[in-house]
């Protein structure tokens, strides 16, 4: 199933400006898993724009990484109204295009308890469980979920940012460390 400009499987379709496709590199090992869009990204049509998304870029941007080396989407695909979490049957009706951009990843870095409770299907308690290395199988591919704070929560807390960029150094040194496997 590959991403439907003109999807209408929910009713976040009827109060969308657009759908929101993933961003980044498709072929990259590492995505990273937002909620939702929200109003800018609704208006741009492209995940993490707002002021998360430039906090994203700077922490990824301290630590070597860029738009260009990771994947970056969201659980659902349409802004829901008024930023509300999406509802079960929304991140339903997105998951068949979120797996298949899923697949091959072989590190999720899940931002946010949305992104992780449709990832794992369990809640986490982001306070004892953040960088912790989880695993899930999508498709064929085991892949590694580092769960970890979403980006709007570094706006109120310190303790958010510091996890949040510690999430991103371990899936570089993932990446690096299997780059110079692969070398071997």
């Amino acid at each position: 199933m590959h991403f439907d400009p003109h999807c209408r499987r929910c009713r976040l379709s009827s109060s969308r400006t657009q759908v929101v496709p993933p961003d980044g590199n498709m072929n990259s090992p590492i995505c990273f898993l937002g909620e939702a869009p929200g109003e800018n990204e609704d208006k741009i049509g492209r995940p993490f724009v707002g002021r998360a998304g430039k906090i994203l870029d700077r922490l990824m941007e301290e630590v070597g990484l860029s738009r260009k080396d990771v994947l970056i989407t969201n659980v659902v695909k349409c802004r829901p109204p008024h930023n509300r979490r999406p509802k079960k049957d929304e991140m339903s009706a997105c998951l068949p295009f979120l797996l298949e951009e899923l697949i091959g990843k072989k590190i999720i870095v899940a931002m946010g308890r949305t992104a992780c409770l449709d990832l794992l299907g369990r809640e986490v308690k982001l306070d004892e469980e953040a960088n912790g290395i989880l695993q899930v199988v999508i498709g064929d591919t085991k892949s590694l979920v580092i769960p970890t704070y979403h980006p709007a929560a570094c706006f109120y807390s310190m303790r958010a940012r510091e996890t949040l960029k510690k999430s991103i150094e371990i899936a570089k040194a993932y990446l690096s460390e299997k780059s110079n496997d692969e070398r071997d």
